[in-house]
């Protein structure tokens, strides 16, 4: 079982910067995949960001790539996503998502392959 908390959301003009970040209970951290997803209003949960146990592989949807960073420190049981570049469609609540992995070093895309969310952070992005 894990429970996850995330932090780090708020208010930024277009252009900023965030970083966002997904505690995580339990001592078998670093067998979880880690993803990111949000949900604007009105709109269904997409993927932004995942990245496997070891932080070997990552992943981005094309509309973050290139500005979007995500991290994970095992030693803090932390998941972390820098945000650059901020853009007023990027408003949205974001996600923290964990599945474990029995086997290789991956991670997902689809919601459904994750098992544990945590309650979300806002983040707005004014223009």
């Amino acid at each position: 079982q894990v429970q996850l908390v995330e932090s780090g959301g708020g208010l930024v003009q277009a252009g900023g910067s965030l970083r966002l970040s997904c505690a995580a209970s339990g001592r078998t951290f670093s067998s979880y995949a880690m993803g990111w997803f949000r949900q604007a209003p009105g709109k269904e949960r997409e993927f932004v960001a995942a990245i496997s146990w070891s932080g070997g592989s990552t992943y981005y949807s094309d509309s973050v790539k290139g500005r979007f960073t995500i991290s994970r420190n095992n030693a803090k049981n932390t998941v972390y996503l820098q945000m650059n570049s901020l853009k007023p469609e990027d408003t949205a609540v974001y996600y923290c998502a964990a599945f474990s992995v029995d086997e290789g070093d991956y991670a997902a895309l689809s919601e459904f392959e994750y098992d544990y969310w945590g309650q979300g952070t806002r983040v707005t992005v004014s223009s």
